[in-house]
């Protein structure tokens, strides 16, 4: 089918302001992607977004008035045909108009929801339609806010795989207050299935293989860069640039994984010996202690290589497979703690706590910040396990000056907005494992309290539809 040529392209719009003057809205279209979307050399449908600010103003033709304002895309059939609206609207089962030329008004809440918000009243329908082209559906959802808007977007023109994204991206990031009221007026719209999840966490319970040649060498350079010596940043980020523009992100993964894994067990099996009450009897007292040393100190440096490629890993969106593996540490988070109420460690590695704390924090603020999604019972073994070894930490660690913060206490508040996105049920069992973070002074503990004050909000609210 061949595409209609338009007079106008982009968006224009006049909007009648209240002393009755005209004001003329010009939005400039959305960026082409050569081949992809809004690209009029490609494209074999033009699509006019329409969006009225008066109701009254509706006509059934489709057309708006002098106060309409509008925006045009260039788009592909086989993507539109994702949406199962414009799929039905394009096989011809409603042929109010030609199928290369198509018009869609807006819903007045969704454009509504998006003023209050200041941004302009297409931007949602502009994304849905982008991903429908991409289907990047994991790096097209910058943050909550924008997965309402484009769930709304998705659910209206019955785009099933973008409304199933925005609701997984939802259901394992924070919310603030105004995002909730916003998420429990969407979800009766969703299937029981989809909303299930998101339901429990605010009212009570009712690719392509790479060759082995080049991951051979990514595992050469990462070996390389983590083992040279520790002043050597240069080389570190000379992998680090390479990590970011292989090709592959498939073999990215991989290797990093590999590589994370790999030093991860290093790290395991070292505090395991160094906490072994076997070790500790065995052998004459100056062989014990230094066996017991090089142990330790060899778990520093490891743990060194292990948050090197936590970052990377985080740095690159890969950080799944890195989360589970440390939400699943239960006798490693065991033997730090062990570790670290023997006074023998400030002797041998006095940086053990705050670097293994730093791991644990940027792993945790991935998962709180949504660059890594992870399922719920992960982000629920990820602070149980390791809730206890900052309780740990942070009684040996004296508190720093008033008015600054340690990565210890980043910590607690990042694993009480993932504690945010749990069942009630399952927040109740952890805040209650987190009152030592009001131990020291109660001044600064104003995020212990939004905490509990968010779970009494959702304990005591009734289950939507009961």
């Amino acid at each position: 089918m061949s595409l209609r040529k338009r007079h106008r392209v982009g968006s224009s719009g006049r909007l009648s302001c209240a002393d009755g003057t005209v004001t003329e809205h010009l939005f400039p279209p959305p960026p082409p992607v050569p081949g992809g979307f809004n690209d009029p050399a490609t494209a074999d449908v033009l699509l006019r977004l329409l969006f009225d600010p008066e109701p009254d103003s509706f006509s059934g033709d489709g057309g708006g008035g002098d106060s309409a304002l509008s925006l045009d895309l260039h788009l592909h059939s086989a993507a539109l045909r994702r949406s199962r609206y414009f799929d039905a609207l394009l096989s011809g089962r409603w042929a109010a108009s030609p199928s290369d030329h198509l018009t869609y008004r807006v819903s007045s809440s969704a454009a509504a929801a998006a003023v209050r918000r200041r941004r302009r009243p297409f931007d949602a329908y502009v994304a849905v339609l982008r991903l429908l082209h991409t289907l990047d559906f994991s790096g097209g959802i910058p943050s909550a806010s924008d997965a309402i808007e484009m769930l709304r977007v998705a659910l209206e023109l019955v785009c099933d795989e973008c409304a199933r994204a925005c609701v997984r991206f939802l259901e394992a990031v924070p919310w603030t207050e105004e995002e909730e009221d916003e998420v429990l007026s969407i979800a009766p719209f969703l299937p029981s299935d989809d909303s299930r999840d998101l339901l429990a966490r605010i009212s009570s319970p009712a690719g392509h293989r790479c060759s082995a040649a080049s991951e051979d060498m990514l595992r050469g350079l990462i070996s390389s860069a983590i083992h040279s010596h520790p002043s050597v940043a240069t080389i570190k980020a000379f992998v680090a640039k390479l990590l970011r523009e292989h090709s592959s992100r498939d073999s990215v993964r991989r290797v990093l994984d590999g590589a994370f894994l790999a030093s991860l067990d290093t790290v395991k099996e070292l505090m395991g010996k160094y906490a072994s009450p076997d070790l500790r009897v065995s052998g004459d007292n100056d062989e014990r202690e230094a066996i017991q040393r090089l142990n330790l100190h060899a778990a520093v440096v490891n743990t060194k290589h292990l948050y090197w490629l936590i970052e990377r890993m985080i740095e690159l969106r890969l950080a799944d497979s890195s989360v589970h593996e440390w939400a699943d540490q239960v006798a490693l988070a065991a033997d730090l703690q062990k570790t670290l109420r023997d006074d023998a460690w400030k002797n041998i590695a006095p940086g053990l706590p705050l670097l293994v704390t730093r791991c644990t924090f940027r792993l945790a603020n991935a998962v709180a910040s949504g660059s890594t999604l992870a399922p719920r019972q992960v982000r629920m073994k990820l602070v149980k396990s390791w809730l206890p070894v900052l309780n740990v930490c942070r009684d040996i660690i004296p508190p720093i000056p008033s008015g600054h913060k340690s990565v210890f206490q980043e910590l607690e508040e990042t694993f009480l907005q993932i504690i945010s996105t749990l069942p009630v049920s399952d927040a109740q069992e952890l805040l209650q494992q987190c009152l030592t973070f009001s131990t020291r002074n109660i001044d600064d503990c104003q995020h212990l309290i939004a905490a509990f004050k968010t779970w009494f909000r959702r304990a005591d609210r009734t289950p939507p539809g009961t």
